[in-house]
Formats: C-alpha cells, sequence, structure tokens
C-alpha cells in the first residue's frame, strides 16, 4: 500500500472499500486525507453499481482522530472553522449515502475517528480495538464527535466517555451499541465483508429506501414518524421491484434480490 494515497479504493462483488492509508500518522484525519473521503463520498452517491460501502484502515490504527501536528501549524479560528466544517460534512455524507456503510476497526478508534465510527450505519471491530473521545485530557471537548457519539449510545454513556476521556474495550463497545460485532483480529476483514455481502444481496430498492428513512424519521415526534414511514412504506409498496418480489413470494418462486 502507498502512503502516497491517503485513501485506497478497491470494489469487489458490488462492495467498495475504502481504507484509510496513513499507517505511520495512525490514519488521522488530514486536509488531504479528509477530501479524499469527501470526493469518495460524493461520487459513490450517484453509483448504483455499489451496494455496500466499508470503511477500513490499514496500519495498527484505524483513526487517531484530527491530524493536531497539521492543525497547530495551520494554528486561527477560521481554519480550525473550516477543518471541522469540512469533516462534518464528510460524517453528513456517510449517513446521506444510500449504501448502508460499515465501518471495519481493526484498532484505536478515537476522537474524529471514533466519530467516525459512530456516524457509519454497522460496525465491526477487532477484539483488541479500542474506542474513546479523549480530547477532554488536552483541554479540548470532542464536540463534533459528541454529535455522533450521542446519537448512537446511551446518553450517560456518551457523557461519561466524553468527560473522562476513558476509553472502552471493543466488547465494551458493542455493550454499548458504538459497535455490532467484536471479533478476533484475524477473523475482521472476513466477518465485515460477510455482513457487507449478506446486506448487498438484499434487493436494492428496499436498502436505499430503508436508509434513507431510517434517519428521516429517527429525530420526529411519534406521530411525525409514523406518517412518514407510512408515506415512504405506501411508495415501496408500489414500486416494480417490489412488487415482483412480493408476487414470487406469495407464488412460491425466488426472489429477485438486486
Amino acid at each position: 500500500m502507498s502512503a502516497e494515497q491517503p485513501l485506497l479504493v478497491e470494489t469487489h462483488h458490488a462492495v467498495t472499500t475504502l481504507t484509510l492509508n496513513r499507517p505511520d500518522k495512525f490514519n488521522a484525519l488530514s486536509e488531504a486525507l479528509l477530501d479524499a473521503l469527501h470526493t469518495t463520498l460524493t461520487s459513490l452517491r450517484d453509483d448504483s453499481s455499489v451496494a455496500v460501502v466499508i470503511i477500513a484502515a490499514s496500519g495498527k490504527a484505524f483513526c487517531a482522530g484530527h491530524d493536531l501536528k497539521q492543525m497547530r501549524q495551520n494554528h486561527g479560528t477560521e481554519y480550525y472553522g473550516d477543518l471541522f466544517a469540512t469533516c462534518s460534512r464528510v460524517m453528513q455524507l456517510i449517513t446521506e449515502l444510500p449504501q448502508p456503510v460499515i465501518a471495519s476497526v481493526n484498532g484505536m478508534a478515537t476522537a474524529a475517528g471514533c466519530q467516525l465510527v459512530a456516524t457509519c450505519d454497522l460496525a465491526v471491530a477487532a477484539n483488541t480495538a479500542q474506542f474513546g473521545v479523549s480530547g477532554i485530557n488536552l483541554g479540548l471537548f470532542c464536540s463534533t464527535p459528541s454529535v455522533a457519539l450521542s446519537r448512537n449510545v446511551p446518553r450517560k454513556r456518551a457523557f461519561e466517555l466524553l468527560m473522562t476521556g476513558d476509553f472502552i474495550s471493543a466488547d465494551q463497545a458493542v455493550e454499548y451499541g458504538l459497535i455490532n460485532q467484536s471479533v478476533e483480529p484475524d477473523q475482521l476483514t472476513q466477518q465485515t465483508v460477510a455482513l457487507a455481502e449478506k446486506i448487498a444481496a438484499k434487493p436494492a430498492a428496499a436498502r436505499t429506501v430503508g436508509k434513507k428513512l431510517f434517519y428521516d424519521q429517527i429525530n420526529l415526534s411519534l406521530p411525525d414518524a409514523y406518517t412518514m414511514a407510512s408515506d415512504v412504506m405506501a411508495c415501496n409498496m408500489m414500486s416494480p421491484e417490489t412488487v415482483e418480489n412480493v408476487d414470487a413470494f406469495l407464488e412460491k418462486r425466488p426472489v429477485r434480490k438486486t
């Protein structure tokens, strides 16, 4: 893997893997890496040939957060504002992407790295991985990571992590709801790809409609959420793909997956 490319992209069987490739910097989110993520995710948004996206990392760490050295070299409110706005756009792109996005966490994920894990729709981690939002140890509250973290784990769990800077294990991250699976390190790629391929095999319209509905309804009131979900489901039932699949099910024929 070339360290000159901050992000590696590979597609296999409708699953695209984006690999953070700054192993010597613990895959810290430099300007170049954030720009590469933004550009690549934007292109994937309109690529119907890709069913699922995996975000993985090279080296021993998943992501150590923002590149603090680069930040200190560009000290200034305007620079920091632009940097965090760019990172926030990348995180929102992951949520807005029609394809489900799975984090494949091989090692430490801290600060914005933990934010990245929390932002992904699903996450599989090696049981040796650790997770934290440790900025407070340096006097910097992890404000932007708190947005994703507080939407994934119970409020008191999130606040404790943000206020103490403590790290939790992969098994604890499963318990908290931050990740879906904790697996042996040598099984990480296999288990992540298996999950991706399982999802990729589902009917395309349901994947796309389902992800958008999930995020659109989650912050609505209960009545408004049900109104939205009812309208979406009614439209989903009218799609030719769904009509064919329901008929196939009723007639005991194979259901089309793509």
